[in-house]
């Protein structure tokens, strides 16, 4: 089928879930993707934070080609050698203990409501059981995490939600003491919010969050499926802020593009989870955890963490020069290689116009420009991005 049939053809038989951009991608290798018409595109998405090594990685494709000829599945009913290991590696390199395995984002925040709820319960104080969220963030669509979500577009039309949830302002202090009540079990927070126009809260509110949850006895709880697994130049973004959380959220770059989400917790909360309170067929499988262990073995060995941190300082200077010459940009935020522009008008044409000219760009909440791309980004396919953006902003004017 040609390019324009397949998009047809799949209006036809695909639900209507996704905005999505007409093309239908074929191949990709490195930061490039190629479509149907074999167009090369420079990805600055990396499917939405994902393959932080980019694309078909040839230690990724060995790996995944040669774990398939042994075992994919047998579910957890039985142990697996690669669960243990990769289990094994997030232990060493994080804050946690232990780590439970699902398959994607909202599960792994689905675990990690689950345990702060249960942790409670089992230490006799079932009445500690709501959830304090920030208003802007992002942790899902199952109906638990849409409802622990504090954007209200994404509840549209899913009433009645799940009970349980408190939202307050993000990085404001105030506004959580005063929310914490009685029956508080949790805080739950994106360290640094994604979908939420990516916004970085000051150092000193993050410590004291996690300060208050220490003197309250409150578990604290980071969503870093977006920003985890080096993305913002750490292999974690609660390391720029000096402080660990109770439990924490895994997915995306993880599996650089197999479906797997991870809950890492510590031992005392751990607790909370024995047999039959939690499961998933396909959580932690064979294939999936091989491709997650050389991926986070890849990063390590070939020092992709520091490069994202160099690249994505070389990329927010570029931005930032951007800003100083063309009025339509507001800001310029990020850090890593997690960066947006705020523009004055709606996003979406400049991400078009990016396309047509061969780049993969992103835009949320409207009028943000999202980058994402691959860990293995270079600075000269920084720079070509840059001057695209600079020929269509320039044409704005």
């Amino acid at each position: 089928m040609t390019q324009e049939e397949i998009i047809r053809h799949s209006d036809e038989v695909i639900t209507n879930s996704y905005t999505r951009i007409p093309r239908v991608l074929v191949k990709g290798e490195g930061c490039v993707v190629y479509d149907k018409d074999h167009n090369a595109y420079l990805d600055f998405i990396a499917g939405i934070a994902v393959c932080c090594l980019g694309h078909a990685h040839p230690a990724i494709s060995k790996a995944i080609y040669e774990q398939s000829q042994k075992l994919i599945h047998v579910s957890n009913l039985y142990y697996t050698e690669p669960q243990v290991q990769l289990a094994q590696w997030l232990v060493e390199h994080s804050f946690a203990d232990k780590v439970f395995f699902g398959n994607s984002g909202a599960e792994a925040n689905e675990a990690a409501i689950k345990i702060a709820r249960k942790y409670f319960y089992d230490n006799n104080t079932p009445e500690k059981n709501r959830i304090i969220a920030m208003k802007q963030s992002f942790h899902g669509r199952t109906m638990t995490t849409l409802s622990a979500t504090g954007q209200d577009k994404v509840k549209k039309g899913f009433s009645p939600i799940a009970e349980g949830f408190d939202f307050v302002e993000y990085n404001n202090i105030d506004a959580l003491l005063a929310m914490i009540g009685s029956t508080t079990a949790a805080v739950l927070m994106e360290p640094i919010q994604g979908e939420g126009g990516v916004l970085i809260p000051d150092i000193e509110y993050i410590q004291k969050v996690r300060q208050i949850c220490d003197e309250k006895g409150l578990l604290l709880i980071f969503d870093e499926i977006q920003t985890g697994i080096g993305r913002t130049g750490k292999w974690f973004a609660y390391e720029h802020f000096g402080v660990k959380p109770d439990i924490m959220s895994l997915a995306k770059a993880i599996g650089n593009g197999l479906p797997i989400g991870v809950m890492l917790t510590t031992n005392k909360v751990a607790t909370a989870f024995d047999p039959g309170s939690h499961g998933s067929t396909f959580g932690g499988a064979p294939l999936v955890t091989t491709a997650a262990l050389v991926t986070l073995q890849t990063l390590e060995r070939e020092n992709w963490i520091e490069h994202s941190q160099k690249m994505g300082k070389y990329f927010k200077e570029r931005l930032l020069e951007l800003k100083n010459q063309y009025s339509c940009v507001i800001d310029v935020r990020g850090i890593g290689l997690i960066l947006a522009l705020e523009l004055k008008d709606n996003a979406s044409q400049i991400v078009n116009s990016c396309l047509e000219k061969g780049f993969l760009i992103n835009s949320i909440q409207n009028k943000i420009l999202r980058f994402v791309p691959p860990l293995i980004i270079t600075q000269k396919q920084i720079d070509l991005l840059i001057s695209c953006l600079s020929e269509v902003f320039a044409r704005q004017k």
